[in-house]
């Protein structure tokens, strides 16, 4: 249940044959330093690696479980795309109302967050391909920082998994 199906140091090292080999037509995005730093700025790359995804077909939506609408309003006007405001990660709710949005089955869909407790957890109870990526900073709200230590044991073994094969 916490691990994901893939780790990515960074979201734009998911391209787009990745997706394809692993039949992923859609992503449900997080948004809080997944796409966007503390400051609510979205790094060049990640918008430009957005715009490059979404152009090749591969449907994108935004679940967040931050209630800040003018927050989300500003990232999804940016990247064009609709969001799951309060999605409530790890429960189920909020990322199946993100997979009525996108049309698509859940077979076909990824999640992606930098936080195993709420968008890897999530992604898998709901069946769904699961990808961990780092966060775009180190610093955390205190919510989340109290995690990344156990996160980081968990990452390292992914890395050795990975290595191994």
């Amino acid at each position: 249940m916490i691990y994901p199906n893939d780790y990515f140091e960074k979201i734009d090292k998911i391209t787009i044959e990745y997706l394809k080999k692993n039949d992923i037509k859609a992503l449900i995005l997080d948004m809080d330093n997944t796409l966007i730093n503390q400051n609510s700025e979205m790094p060049e790359n990640v918008l430009k690696w957005a715009k490059e995804i979404r152009g090749q077909g591969v449907k994108l939506i935004i679940a967040s479980n931050s209630n800040r609408k003018n927050k989300l309003d500003k990232i999804s006007n940016l990247l064009g795309i609709e969001y799951i405001l309060f999605a409530k990660k790890p429960l189920k709710s909020g990322l199946m109302k993100a997979v009525k949005l996108l049309g698509e089955n859940v077979n076909n869909i990824a999640v992606v967050g930098d936080q195993i407790f709420t968008d890897i957890i999530g992604g898998n109870r709901c069946k769904m391909y699961t990808i961990l990526v780092d966060a775009i900073e180190e610093k955390d709200f205190w919510y989340t920082a109290w995690k990344r230590p156990i996160e980081n044991k968990i990452k390292e073994k992914i890395e050795k998994h990975k290595n191994e094969k």
